[in-house]
Parts: structure tokens; C-alpha cells; sequence
């Protein structure tokens, strides 16, 4: 089984350098591994630090792009593997992420995706958020599509996917600005099952204030509400619980936001 991971980046100096470790360090568990790095004419130090990686990037796409999902559409076009993800030039894998994912959707041949668990970390890998992180895994006991249309409960780092199954998907939509990942992930789920990988973590998720989802919140939510009701109608079950989750969690963010302003 081979897999092509993507990791998308612009102006990602910070953080890329332990992006593109964890990704490469998955080859020393055995794993058949394609990287692509799709660089938008970063103007930082990001190139030369990808530079020094070279060797262990497959491929490397360096040019003007509209945004992150436009970066990994590119390396959608490109990857050759059963197996795709993407992992943002901030996030990170654990040690052994691809193998445990590997045995998990071999046994799983009729799974077309496959998620874990997945930590939030701050711009130094402390865990934080815990309780995000804890309300998400309330799910994953009844987890299926259902679901999934009814919360955003997987998060994109621990999310894996077969090939064959994008095809179908087709790309991320580009238009969007927050939730794209959501929307793909609703798409992908209409190919096949899923399954989870259960023990440790996957991967690892960084959030800061700066970041895609911690400073459009409010648009990722309304976003990912209207693609909820895209596949499967407004006054569907799924939608109208999605629509009580999305008002619940954007309150509790909101809250949380004039809590952090308060404190500076």
C-alpha cells in the first residue's frame, strides 16, 4: 500500500521544518511513502528549509496559488498512492501514524476512509483545548455518515482516504473559505465506509488566533451548515441538528474569544 501525503504551504517557516519531519520519519516504520510539498511562492524562509528536505520530497510544486485548497488540489492531480491525506504546514504526524493506517484499512479493504484521533496544539506542542478534543471523541463510538452530517466530529490531520474513491469525490471546493475539508469529507463518505483507528493519536492539529480556524470560526461553522444541507436538504434530520450544533458551538467560541480579548 502506498501512500501520497500533501502538505500545502505559504510563508509556513515556523512550523514546516516539523511538518516535514513527521511526514518523512513515517518511511522508517517501512511505509511506501510519496511526499508532496506545494509551495505558493513563499516570500519567508520556508523554501530553503524545504530545500534541505529534498532529498525525501518526491515531488516539490512551486508557484502562485489561491489558497490552501487550491495548493492541495495540485497535489491531488499529481499523487499516484492507494492511500491520500494532507497534512497544513503546521500540523504534525506521530510516530508510526501511516503503519497503524496501513494495517487498519487493510483489514478494512471495503473502508474508503479512515480516521483517529487527533490532538490540538499551541505554536509550542502543548496540548491544549483538551476538551474539544474530548467532545469530539464522544462520537467516534457512533460514528458513520449519519453522524457526521450531524456534527463535524473528525479532524482533517487524522483523516486518510483511498484514492480510488477521490476519483469519484472529485477536488476540494476551492470557493470556499473555512470548511472545505468538511465538505470533501461529506462527498468522500458517500463512496464507501470508513474506519477508525483507535489508541493513541494520529496526528496533531496546531491552533493559534492567526490560524484559518481560529480566526474564521463563524464562516467555517455557517459554512459547513451549508454543506451539510447541500447533501442532503434543509429540513433533513442531519440539518436541523446541524443547525442547533453550529449556534451552540459559535456561542461557546464567541464566549471564548471575549474571555482571551478581556485577558490582554
Amino acid at each position: 500500500m502506498r501512500f501520497s501525503v500533501i502538505t500545502p504551504n505559504y510563508n509556513g517557516e515556523a512550523h514546516i521544518e516539523k511538518t516535514i519531519q513527521s511526514v518523512i520519519s513515517q518511511r522508517q516504520k517501512g511505509v511506501d511513502l510519496e511526499y508532496i510539498v506545494v509551495d505558493g511562492n513563499s516570500i519567508d524562509r520556508s523554501l530553503d528549509i524545504i530545500e534541505r528536505y529534498s532529498g525525501d520530497i518526491d515531488r516539490l510544486i512551486v508557484e502562485h496559488d489561491t489558497g490552501p485548497a487550491n495548493a492541495i488540489n495540485k497535489g491531488f492531480a499529481v499523487a499516484t498512492g492507494e492511500v491520500i491525506s494532507w497534512l497544513n504546514a503546521d500540523d504534525l504526524y506521530y510516530p508510526g501514524t501511516l503503519l497503524r493506517v496501513k494495517k487498519g484499512m487493510s483489514e478494512n479493504p471495503s473502508a474508503i476512509l479512515c480516521f483517529g484521533r487527533c490532538l490540538i496544539v499551541d505554536e509550542y506542542d502543548n496540548e491544549i483545548r483538551k476538551w474539544i478534543t474530548r467532545f469530539k471523541e464522544l462520537f467516534f463510538p457512533i460514528s458513520g455518515r449519519f453522524t457526521h452530517q450531524c456534527i463535524n466530529y473528525i479532524s482533517q490531520p487524522a483523516l486518510f482516504f483511498r484514492r480510488s474513491a477521490h476519483v469519484k469525490t472529485m477536488s476540494l471546493d476551492e470557493d470556499m473559505v473555512a470548511a472545505w475539508d468538511y465538505d470533501f469529507t461529506l462527498r468522500l463518505w458517500h463512496q464507501g465506509d470508513a474506519v477508525r483507528i483507535t489508541g493513541k493519536p494520529l496526528a496533531a492539529f496546531r491552533w493559534y488566533e492567526s490560524s484559518i480556524s481560529g480566526s474564521n470560526y463563524d464562516i467555517q461553522f455557517r459554512e459547513e451548515l451549508d454543506s451539510v444541507i447541500k447533501d442532503v436538504g434543509s429540513l433533513a434530520p442531519q440539518s436541523i441538528i446541524h443547525r442547533g450544533v453550529r449556534w451552540g458551538i459559535v456561542g461557546i467560541y464567541s464566549l471564548m474569544a471575549k474571555h482571551r480579548a478581556h485577558r490582554c
